[in-house]
């Protein structure tokens, strides 16, 4: 009852932070079970801990081979925690609460909200059914699409759970893989040729980075772009740009050797996948600085809002540069489509920058100076953490503990969101709306 009475008193930013962290939590412990690695003798604390935010926070770093280290209860273990943190833990217990015929009241309603970025209180236990079946028919489809070619290559049993593993993975933008048998960090690199594995795994991942939301003005309002909210079409928009363009770089400066179809399934694989999924099929050590440092720009973007995706946000990128255009244009706000964008939304976009680029420039930074490590190795290292992504150089099984910890908390930030726990952090704080005396500054 005490506990009860507690939990009431939390506000829905403290409940969603909370609830990561004890998932997370509970993970490292399962993990951590002689049975969940092959050695039998089960991961210590700070490796359970390590696998469980990168499963929770669906990031895919790993320290170790997620084939070759974990037997199958500590896969399934992974893939669990994955499926949460891609649903969202306030999600996946109002779905129980659903399922189980309790009432839900307003305050869950409220988190949920919260939880989904859903843009009312109304309709959000409708929504939350509907994002559950399309979670799971996605997934399945994604599954049975997979399933050929890995039957193929694994067997049956071993092809299925291939199979399921990869698409719950690639529909939560997860980026864990079952392929370091062959190589360390290959991911999915001897699948480059293959059109129906690459197509299948870039389906999922941009599908479940567009956001729910987004899903649900599509099955709305089907084909009529008109009805659309202004956040679907800006989400739509940018995530075209961001998976076109970058793709016209790798084809011309990157890959430029490969034979013409292998060729653009790279381009488009890896102009895909740091949106923030952490699969690869090409060697990105091999690619250029510029390339790398590309991938890093869009792993610190990543998806979009109420998705399964990390990082920025599309839609954060997207109003700050409808922000500056507006400065250049002088006019007194931003906007999309005939539709104003709020002030509020451009200064918590600019919050969300700023956060985002300092914890990502300061973990850089601590990182390179404690292990001796290349800076742009451990900017491409951070910013997957933080957006989110799970691609990597190779560099996160070396570090120390110390390092491995920063990576811990930019993971934890980057999948719960840096608004969410500043909220979190300040729910006793009593707004004010007393206005200071004003004064000009200038800037630039």
């Amino acid at each position: 009852m005490w506990l009860h009475e507690q939990l009431k008193k939390l506000s829905s930013a403290q409940v969603i932070s909370l609830g990561f962290a004890l998932v997370i939590l509970l993970g490292s412990l399962l993990l951590m079970l002689p049975f969940a690695t092959r050695d039998g003798q089960g991961a210590t604390f700070l490796d359970g801990l390590f696998t469980a935010t990168s499963a929770v926070c669906v990031t895919g770093l790993i320290l170790h081979d997620t084939a070759t280290y974990w037997t199958e209860f500590g896969q399934f273990i992974i893939i669990l925690l994955i499926q949460i943190g891609g649903l969202g833990v306030v999600t996946v217990a109002g779905a129980f609460a659903v399922l189980s015929g309790r009432r839900i009241g307003l305050m869950q309603r409220s988190t949920m909200q919260e939880a989904i970025a859903a843009p009312s209180v109304g309709g959000v236990v409708r929504l939350t059914n509907f994002i559950l079946k399309s979670v799971f028919t996605i997934e399945l489809i994604g599954a049975l699409l997979l399933l050929p070619g890995f039957w193929k290559e694994f067997g049956l049993l071993r092809g299925l759970w291939y199979a399921v593993f990869h698409s719950i993975s690639a529909f939560c933008n997860a980026g864990f893989d079952l392929m370091g048998i062959k190589a360390p960090f290959s991911s999915l690199m001897s699948y480059a040729g293959s059109p129906v594995v690459n197509i299948t795994i870039m389906a999922l991942i941009v599908v479940g980075g567009i956001g729910f939301l987004t899903w649900d003005d599509i099955r709305t309002n089907r084909h009529h772009l008109r009805k659309y909210r202004m956040q679907s079409k800006v989400i739509l928009t940018v995530t075209a740009l961001l998976i076109v363009l970058p793709a016209l770089y790798f084809f011309f400066f990157e890959f430029g050797r490969e034979p013409l179809g292998r060729r653009i399934l790279l381009s488009l694989f890896q102009s895909v996948t740091p949106r923030t999924a952490g699969f690869n099929t090409a060697d990105l050590n091999a690619m250029s600085e510029t390339g790398q440092t590309l991938m890093t720009i869009l792993m610190l973007i990543g998806g979009s809002p109420g998705s399964t995706a990390g990082g920025m946000k599309t839609t954060t990128v997207a109003v700050l540069l409808a922000a500056s255009i507006a400065v250049f244009r002088r006019r007194e706000s931003a906007h999309f489509y005939g539709r104003r964008v709020p002030d509020e939304a451009v200064r918590n976009a600019a919050t969300i920058l700023m956060m985002y680029v300092v914890l990502f420039l300061l973990g850089s930074l601590a990182i390179s100076r404690m292990e001796g490590l290349p800076m742009v190795d451990c900017l491409f290292e951070t910013a997957s953490a933080i957006g989110t992504v799970g691609l990597t150089l190779g560099i996160t099984p070396m570090l120390s503990w110390v390092s491995q910890l920063i990576l811990i908390l930019l993971m934890f930030f980057g999948r719960v969101g840096g608004l969410t726990l500043i909220f979190a952090a300040m729910a006793g704080m009593q707004k004010t709306r007393a206005k200071l005396p004003q004064e000009r500054i200038t800037v630039g």
